[in-house]
């Protein structure tokens, strides 16, 4: 029983960082696994941002032979330079490039748009896509604001099109297995909910001046509807996640992805409050916004769901750096992306009465599939179909992980315990409301029903 669980902590040590590197792919063996397909089968894919997750995506739905890569849009050539080469290492033939997604979307032949940008855009692309009548394979989280996510919900709601956000431990079997046995009421009565990541990978963002955009690159168009800002290295490309006018921190970075499993298990929607405690605690003088120490309570009827994070330590809950732990008075279960395991509750004395399970400490693997590879096949198989049940991530679920992640944000800025009305769709507290609102620059409208 010990080695077992010695064993699955060991591995869950061992996880990736929390970026594109956990599913970098030999591009090499692409042409190997792709087979001919039909013209009239092939299913035409465009992608929008192709720097991390976005060409990690693009590679996976590649491994699937019907589909059939024709654009890429970046606004760094480079990117789509070093991403074109990508390409042709699995025989694939240069794509059209684009700098302007409006103009990507404007290609006929294009069926399905995957987002991989930076948060702060997915609201204007998603929606502009699904105008253009794309079916939308879409980064996490879904967006930079609640109202953003509001719109968005409300698009796709109005709209007939797939559109899948990448949550893709939604395809992963055995996160499913774990939230199961959760709803199986074996773990009894569950009063808390942790979801954590500890990123020790994570050392501090070192203070660069700011610089001229590299060659190449279209600032101007990065930004967007960001606040105007001189261009800043730290700014750009995989750091953009550390500054507010972008992104969230960890805080909807990991926290999409565990509150959503946290979310799910307790079949929760929005809290009645919530409250934040953290700050920069670890590097306080580096060139980050965002907290790297973050701790946030959510209250429901009956139970309360935690979220914390750190970085540059990995020292995480129950010896993992990050995962969700379901806490009853039977036992614990704890997944991450690892496994899982129960863990039971050595001092409840009521083993083997009539009603209540006697379970044994056991742990649960991954099988050795890959939870992208799952989730871009389940995407993919959802446009043929045409069926909006089988998406294992439709916009809703997205959705609601984003929803509370930002309120965990929106309690971190104010300082205070702030209480969610939910009939009115807004904070009781008339300084937290400022926040959830976006901001748009620079001349981009807020897309509108």
């Amino acid at each position: 029983m010990y080695q077992n669980r010695r064993n699955f902590i060991k591995k869950s040590t061992l996880a990736l960082a929390g970026s594109s590197a956990a599913f970098l792919f030999p591009m090499e063996l692409l042409a190997a696994m792709r087979t001919p397909v039909g013209a009239n089968d092939r299913i035409n894919v465009g992608l929008i941002g192709c720097n991390g997750m976005g060409f990690s995506d693009l590679s996976s739905m590649l491994k699937i032979s019907e589909t059939n890569v024709i654009a890429l849009c970046d606004v760094d050539e480079n990117v789509l330079k070093a991403r074109t080469a990508d390409l042709e290492k699995a025989g694939i033939k240069k794509p059209m490039w684009y700098r302007d997604y409006r103009k990507l979307l404007e290609n006929k032949d294009i069926d399905v748009v995957i987002i991989g940008t930076p948060d702060h855009w997915h609201c204007l692309m998603l929606t502009d896509a699904l105008q253009a009548g794309k079916d939308v394979y879409c980064e996490k989280p879904i967006a930079n604001s609640i109202q953003e996510s509001n719109i968005m919900l409300n698009y796709v709601g109005a709209s007939d099109r797939m559109v899948q956000i990448g949550q893709w431990q939604r395809s992963q079997p055995h996160f499913v297995d774990a939230i199961n046995f959760v709803h199986s009421g074996k773990l009894g009565n569950i009063r808390l909910a942790k979801a954590w990541a500890y990123q020790g990978w994570m050392k501090p963002v070192p203070i660069l001046p700011d610089a001229a955009a590299p060659e190449g690159v279209n600032y101007k168009m990065w930004l967007g509807p960001a606040p105007e800002r001189p261009f800043n290295p730290n700014r750009f490309h995989f750091n953009f996640r550390w500054f507010w006018d972008y992104a969230g921190g960890l805080m909807t970075d990991w926290g999409v992805h565990m509150m959503d499993y946290a979310l799910y298990g307790m079949k929760a929607g929005t809290p009645k409050s919530v409250m934040a405690l953290g700050g920069k605690f670890a590097y306080p003088d580096d060139a980050s916004e965002t907290p790297d120490t973050l701790q946030t309570v959510y209250e429901y009827d009956g139970f309360s769901i935690l979220w914390e994070h750190a970085t540059g330590i990995d020292g995480g809950n129950y010896g993992r750096n990050h995962g969700v732990a379901f806490i009853g008075n039977n036992g614990t279960l704890v997944v991450d992306r690892n496994g899982w395991e129960i863990i039971p509750e050595s001092e409840f004395q009521g083993w083997g009465k009539p009603g209540i399970p006697k379970m044994e400490a056991e742990s649960h693997g991954t099988g050795g599939v890959s939870g992208l590879d799952l989730h871009t096949v389940n995407f993919i198989e959802s446009v043929k179909s045409r069926d909006l049940a089988s998406l294992n991530a439709p916009i809703k679920v997205g959705y609601d992980a984003a929803v509370v992640s930002h309120m965990g944000n929106v309690a971190f800025k104010t300082g205070n315990r702030i209480y969610w009305d939910e009939i009115a769709g807004e904070f009781k507290e008339k300084a937290a409301n400022a926040y959830l609102k976006a901001n748009y620059q620079n001349g981009w409208k807020l897309p509108m029903i």
